[in-house]
């Protein structure tokens, strides 16, 4: 699979642009704050029916404008894709697949599996637990559908029960065989959903060492474990001993949208123990890792999207990020980075096929003098 040509207007920062893509590698340059990362936000929305970086979908309207839209020419299992998104200012989103409108845009996520790479990944280490389910839930939902209907129903089924906690608690009442309704449901789809994400966490660790170790260069023993208290509990028992705290918070304080990860190094948090350098590698290593899964669990390569990869890595992982990815396991590239010369130059060095975009102040256009004829 690959993105053939990408059209926006009115995109952040774009008033209008449409790029033709290398199959292999793609590489956007320019200052920083022209709009680079903005392209590849746009080729994530294409697929995420969203924005990585600002979940308000109004605000990713350029400045004024009444509305944004985002074409993606795509080739997917020999057919050519068409996939349009648009947005008018207090209006509903509108997403299609070759003209044809979804009625649910849940129906979309995964049919083009696409993998980012950003310094805001940094957040899967520093940031709180919602952050790292997230993460858990943004790789499963491309290639399990009843995943994603599970989690959406419990996710409105956790709003029902929450709102009847705070309806008990403003009329100084309880009535449990109205709770229970809810319980029984929560229970139904949590289950479902703790079970999902144990076992990919299970299949994922052995995977994600692998990349640790091909991009660190390093010994040390990674891991991930699933923090859950299912892990020790039924969910019907861990609600009922919660139940005082829940009503005296008056919301639903354990259960599956509590559940974590803990990153270690040699069996220690990585957030306390881990250097600068070996937490960024962990970072990316998990998500090479969620490419190398989803692409076997799908059979389709997913695209690959890497912001700034420079403020991530020196120049020596670069250089062994760049040699891993530009192998035949790896599909569609798209790198962001602030000098012209660099990226290009490690490709004209390996003889890979590639085109370089420079960005400037809301302008892309393809500079053909830095490309190299691929080698045979």
């Amino acid at each position: 699979m690959y993105l053939k040509k990408l059209s926006v207007l009115n995109f952040k920062n774009y008033a209008e642009t449409e790029l033709e893509f290398s199959n292999h590698i793609n590489c956007i340059t320019g200052n920083n704050g022209q709009g680079k990362t903005n392209v590849l936000d746009a080729i994530y929305y294409l697929s995420f029916c969203k924005s990585f970086f600002n979940p308000n979908d109004s605000q990713n309207i350029l400045h004024e404008a009444p509305f944004f839209l985002i074409q993606g020419s795509y080739h997917l299992q020999e057919k050519d894709e068409e996939i349009y998104c648009g947005l008018k200012r207090n209006q509903k989103k509108l997403f299609k697949r070759n003209k044809k409108e979804y009625s649910r845009l849940a129906d979309h996520i995964g049919l083009f599996p696409l993998v980012m790479i950003s310094p805001a990944d940094s957040e899967l280490i520093t940031e709180g637990s919602e952050s790292r389910r997230r993460f858990i839930d943004s790789v499963i939902v491309q290639f399990d559908r009843e995943y994603l209907e599970s989690l959406m129903s419990y996710n409105k089924v956790l709003s029902q029960r929450n709102a009847l906690l705070k309806q008990f608690g403003n009329s100084r009442s309880f009535e449990m065989n109205a709770l229970e309704i809810w319980d029984i449901k929560l229970i139904e789809y949590g289950e479902k959903i703790y079970e999902t994400r144990k076992k990919f966490i299970n299949s994922f660790v052995s995977i994600f060492q692998k990349y640790y170790t091909l991009i660190s260069g390093g010994c040390e023993q990674v891991g991930i474990k699933y923090l859950s208290p299912l892990n020790e509990h039924s969910f019907e028992d861990l609600l009922k001993k919660t139940l005082p705290r829940d009503r005296n918070f008056e919301y639903t304080t354990q259960g599956s949208h509590k559940d974590d990860l803990e990153f270690t190094i040699n069996e220690y948090p990585l957030k306390k123990y881990g250097s600068q350098g070996q937490q960024k590698s962990f970072l990316i290593a998990l998500k090479l890792a969620q490419f190398d899964f989803m692409k076997n669990i799908k059979q389709i390569t997913p695209i690959l999207l890497l912001d700034d990869i420079y403020d991530k890595l020196d120049d020596l992982r670069v250089k062994q990020l760049m040699e891993l990815v530009r192998s035949d396991n790896f599909g569609q590239l798209f790198i962001t980075d602030t000098h012209l010369t660099r990226l290009p130059d490690l490709f004209k060095t390996a003889g890979v096929d590639f085109k370089v975009f420079m960005i400037s102040n809301g302008n892309a256009s393809e500079t053909k003098m830095l490309q190299l004829p691929i080698t045979i």
